[in-house]
């Protein structure tokens, strides 16, 4: 049947077309990638096939042998790269070249422009890998046709990288892509047989599927010599791969073109068998955090790709691992709906997670500034698996980092094994300070005590931390974790008989002060109390017994949880000790709420009402200020007064009397 040709003419999502520009004019670091990225591009074409012909018969084994083309012609200037995989619809060309339905052409343009490394290693971690052609060819021809449709739908996309592209329909009695790119000015020297084979060799040999190329001269032969290994690399022995192997297949299967931190090439035989080749970046992808992160590994079953992870493989707080696992004891047929319940699946997750957890402890232990840097990029998703891996919770734990006050900079994150092996004699529990930033934590008064004792604390500041230490991880090698901004303060045998005496004396010294402040803050604050957990600071809030801890009721506000703290002030400040002394000032109650709202300030949190703190306080101020000037005036007042006597007692100005004699006798003797 002759297809009639229809073209039409579209314009590019506006952040295509910059990447378009970016592509034809700026990205000239290392050309050689272009290549790279559109054979990768096949590569995942001929998976997405293989695994839809296991739920699609009408896509079934043709017998046709499953390969990559590269071709080039010099008369006419051309490179052609070829695959016979699933192939593209209309729609699915418009969708996936002319339009980003994700984020990655935005994020891929802000990583170009804050980011310093080379240009074009970032092309491929943001899946926008076949804008690349545009670097060497100022016309780009895709022809497609998608496996399961009728030849008459095939399609042409072509463009000039300028903003617009056409579309038209074709016949093509085959299914999969044909790229064609005409190469720009200058470009010529791609033109050569050595050339693309040592650009083919160097970043895409890992490739399992054959990628052939016709010798010069060879023209369309039906069988093209092989120009890669053509093997799966992680069904080699270990003994035949090089680390530059490991490196150059982290970066096809990830698009990260720096070198994975720390990889794992295991395999197993037993009651189940398969193959693992598991890998951890040395920088976070930058969907890490988004809503629907993609999982970075991939199930094979005999060396046949089936599907991506989506949480079955790699539970979530490994999310960054990539890599693959091939079984072969899973049915080729398999699907997800078949994996819920799978024993085989279970075991091998169940495995997979321990030798990754074992890897990191082990970088832990023999690289540890390796691991900084991946603690670094990684260590608020590995804190997730206290909470969502109770199994592995202990292992968990020993990889955890934490900034802490043992390092007067702040800038040396330590583990719990550390803290405890320089845990003071007597000292019997593992504190910590929860807070809304690592500035916020370092100036707290909850500190104070614990400086002044020696006490090392653990500031934690990121959100996840509140999850981990308030009722996931209540102890770590048998010692209880305990906030020093929650409860009475406890320093066990840390505090000496001096030290509980001068406490309960002020407890009973200020008892008066303590009503009125607590009457003054009712539905506040749930009780008023002094505290040795201050050294310098007047008063500080910390969370009831029973309760949550404040600082994460706070940021939490709004959800439930109890958050009527307990105000703790210290009898030894000079501002305590005034009130302490002056009950009956009038404006007791301004003060209990200005100690109050301070006190949840310097935790980190915010006040109910700011416009009313702020007014409590200038009044204060202006009360203060009004004393002090009429203290002064009385001052002066009598000091003037001292004056005028004096005066009056000079010689000549009038005769003394006895009494004023007397007066000057009285004053002498005082």
């Amino acid at each position: 049947m002759t297809v009639e040709a229809h073209e039409e003419t579209f314009t590019f999502q506006a952040e295509v077309a910059q990447i378009l520009d970016l592509m034809a004019h700026s990205l000239y670091s290392n050309k050689e990638i272009f290549l790279r990225e559109l054979i990768s591009n096949a590569s995942d074409a001929i998976d997405r096939l293989r695994f839809e012909r296991f739920s699609r018969p009408e896509l079934a084994d043709d017998g046709e042998r499953l390969r990559i083309r590269v071709a080039f012609d010099k008369d006419a200037g051309t490179i052609t790269i070829e695959d016979n995989g699933i192939g593209m619809s209309r729609a699915e060309v418009i969708e996936n070249i002319g339009t980003i339905a994700r984020s990655g052409t935005a994020e891929f343009l802000r990583a170009l422009k804050d980011d310093k490394r080379a240009d074009t290693e970032l092309i491929g971690q943001f899946g926008v890998g076949f804008y690349s052609a545009f670097v060497v060819a100022d016309r780009v021809v895709l022809t497609t046709r998608r496996a399961g449709l009728p030849a008459e739908e095939g399609v042409r996309w072509s463009s000039e990288g300028r903003g617009e592209y056409t579309l038209e329909t074709v016949e093509r009695p085959e299914r999969g892509t044909t790229i064609v790119l005409h190469l720009r000015e200058g470009e010529q020297e791609l033109l050569n047989e050595h050339r693309l084979r040592s650009i083919i060799q160097r970043y895409s040999d890992h490739i399992s599927l054959p990628i052939v190329m016709p010798s010069e001269g060879q023209g369309d032969a039906d069988d093209p010599p092989t120009v890669n290994k053509a093997s799966a690399l992680w069904t080699r022995p270990k003994s035949e791969l090089t680390e530059q192997d490991y490196r150059d297949y982290y970066r096809h299967i990830s698009g990260d073109f720096t070198d994975p931190i720390a990889h794992l090439h295991a395999k197993v035989e037993g009651r189940y068998e398969y193959t693992m080749l598991l890998f951890v970046p040395s920088r976070a992808p930058y969907d890490l955090y988004a809503q629907q992160p993609r999982h970075g590994v991939r199930l094979h079953v005999q060396r046949v790709f089936i599907l991506e992870d989506t949480g079955q493989l790699m539970p979530s707080y490994l999310r960054f691992v990539r890599g693959i696992i091939d079984s072969a004891d899973l049915p080729l047929n398999v699907s997800r709906e078949m994996l819920q319940g799978s024993r085989a699946l279970d075991h091998i997750r169940s495995s997979a997670v321990k030798k990754v957890l074992r890897l990191l402890k082990d970088l832990a232990r023999k690289e540890p500034e390796k691991y900084a840097e991946f603690w670094g990029e990684f260590g608020a998703v590995l804190k997730e698996g206290i909470a969502e891996d109770y199994d592995n919770r202990a292992e968990i734990a020993e990889l955890l980092r934490f900034t802490s006050t043992h390092s007067p900079t702040q800038d040396a994150d330590v583990s719990f094994r550390d803290y405890v092996g320089r845990m003071k004699e007597g000292q019997d529990k593992i504190y910590y300070l929860l807070a809304p930033t690592l500035a916020a934590a370092t100036a707290s008064p909850h500190l104070e005590a614990f400086r002044k004792k020696g006490i090392e604390v653990l500031l934690l500041g990121e959100l996840i931390d509140n999850w981990v230490v308030t009722g996931l991880l209540q102890e770590f090698d048998g010692k209880r974790l305990q906030s020093v901004a929650q409860g009475v303060p406890d320093f066990g045998d840390l505090e000496d008989e001096a030290e509980k005496e001068a406490a309960e004396k002020a407890s009973a010294d200020f008892a008066a002060l303590l009503g009125k402040l607590k009457e003054a803050l009712d539905g506040r604050a749930y009780d008023v109390r002094v505290t040795s957990r201050l050294t310098t600071s007047p008063a500080c809030i910390v969370a009831n017994e029973a309760d949550t801890d404040f600082a994460l009721a706070q940021r939490l506000r709004g959800s439930g949880l109890p958050n009527q703290p307990v105000l703790e002030i210290n009898p030894t400040h000079p501002l305590v000790e005034r009130l302490n002394r002056r009950q009956d000032d009038p404006r007791l109650a301004d003060w209990a709420h200005v100690l109050y709202n301070q006190a949840v300030l310097t935790l980190g949190a915010r006040i109910d009402d700011p416009a009313s703190f702020v007014t409590r306080l200038n009044d204060l101020l202006v009360a203060l200020t009004e004393a002090e000037q009429t203290e002064q005036a009385e001052q002066a007042e009598r000091a003037g007064g001292t004056e005028q006597a004096g005066e009056a007692g000079q010689p000549g100005d009038t005769e003394r009397t006895p009494q004023s004699a007397q007066s000057e006798q009285a004053g002498d003797a005082g």
